[in-house]
């Protein structure tokens, strides 16, 4: 397959387009440092993994096997109950947000969900997909969930189950909902028909191996989460894990005669490549490469923030957090880093590929501009 000239130079200047915005992007949640080239051989191959990954399937160019290790490693870092437990490998954490609201209607049809206003914007996109009703709660300034209003909320509208949407991490500041004290609210209410989705799309990676954890995984009462792949661990192709209670999950499966299988994913044909990517990056970095990495993107962000105060910019982060929080800088800036920016504040997120002279230059940009909004 080879291509005329001129469309080479197109990819070619594509390629120079690439490495010239990746050296500026600082203000999303995707890690770089990645290299699969090993992997590449694989791309000669349609690999598809329709339905589910523990059922056997007819079309064998599949990459299941590697999909079951991924999500059993992280079933163990949600720790989620011996052989009750069920997940797949998603497209990405909107997917996995999606599967675990479609398992809550599943179980409770009559149920309203719950959610912050810091829910990524996704929420309400899968919401009006499954046509499900939901109350928004209000935010603490940091982003958390109010729990006051949680509780309020709950209290007066009894009469139909709660499905709680967690946030463990932000989008704008990395603020997470308490699963622990969301379901002692829930115990002191004696509400026992309920469902709690965690949406840990950037923290899932890396919670488990902070100290002290945060309230996220099924030993703190989740029911499903939704990890995204391509963040912490990094990948050329945006993918994510979603795990839930087996028996939740046992309710919407159907067998499938076209491909021998039984499917209990919301995509069907799913890409069988990304579960190469994910299984690569968890054997080569191990449970101790992992720690090493969220260990150094702890101290980064506490770099970034003290030199933001340092020059005078009111910057902040929640505590164990990648993710610095600081005044809109002015639009050159922005858009020169590719900041997210919302509600008048802007984000930059310390991913293990990020270095402190970038940061350095950052401020000194922000500076130069005339400094961050106060």
């Amino acid at each position: 397959m080879l291509l005329p000239r001129t469309d080479q130079m197109q990819l070619d200047r594509f390629y120079d387009y690439l490495e010239k915005v990746a050296a500026t992007e600082i203000g999303y949640p995707v890690a770089f440092d990645f290299d699969y080239s090993a992997l590449a051989p694989f791309l000669s191959f349609s690999l598809n993994n329709a339905g589910d990954p523990f059922t056997p399937m007819t079309y064998l160019l599949n990459s299941h096997d590697f999909e079951r290790e991924v999500v059993s490693f992280y079933a163990q870092l949600a720790r989620a109950p011996d052989d009750k437990w069920w997940g797949y490998v998603t497209n990405g954490s909107t997917e996995g947000n999606l599967y675990g609201l479609y398992l809550a209607r599943e179980l409770l049809p009559d149920g309203i969900v719950y959610f912050s206003q810091d829910s990524h914007y996704s929420v309400g996109k899968n919401l009006h997909f499954l046509n499900m009703r939901h109350i928004m709660i209000r935010s603490k300034p940091n982003g958390e969930i109010d729990y006051d209003d949680l509780r309020e909320t709950l209290r007066i509208r009894r009469d139909a189950p709660p499905i709680i949407f967690a946030n463990v991490g932000t989008t704008m500041k990395e603020a997470r909902d308490d699963i622990g004290v969301i379901r002692s609210i829930l115990d002191d209410l004696a509400i026992e028909n309920r469902y709690i989705h965690c949406d840990a799309a950037l923290c899932g990676g890396y919670a488990a191996f902070l100290d002290p954890p945060p309230a996220w995984d099924f030993e703190d009462g989740a029911d499903s989460i939704a990890i995204s792949g391509h963040k912490f661990l990094g990948s050329p192709i945006p993918c994510g894990i979603v795990l839930a209670r087996r028996s939740h999950v046992e309710r919407i499966g159907h067998s499938v005669a076209y491909i021998g299988s039984v499917d209990t994913t919301i995509s069907g044909s799913r890409n069988g490549f990304t579960p190469l990517l994910l299984w690569y990056a968890i054997r080569s970095l191990g449970q101790e490469g992992m720690k090493k990495r969220i260990a150094h993107s702890l101290r980064l962000a506490a770099y970034a923030e003290a030199e933001f105060r340092k020059a005078d910019i009111e910057a902040w982060r929640n505590p164990q957090a990648l993710t610095v929080v600081f005044p809109e800088p002015p639009k050159e800036v922005r858009d020169n880093w590719q900041l997210a920016s919302a509600g008048g504040s802007s984000h930059l997120i310390c991913m293990p590929h990020i270095q402190r002279e970038q940061i350095d230059e950052l401020i000194g940009d922000i500076r130069k501009a005339g400094g961050a909004r106060k």
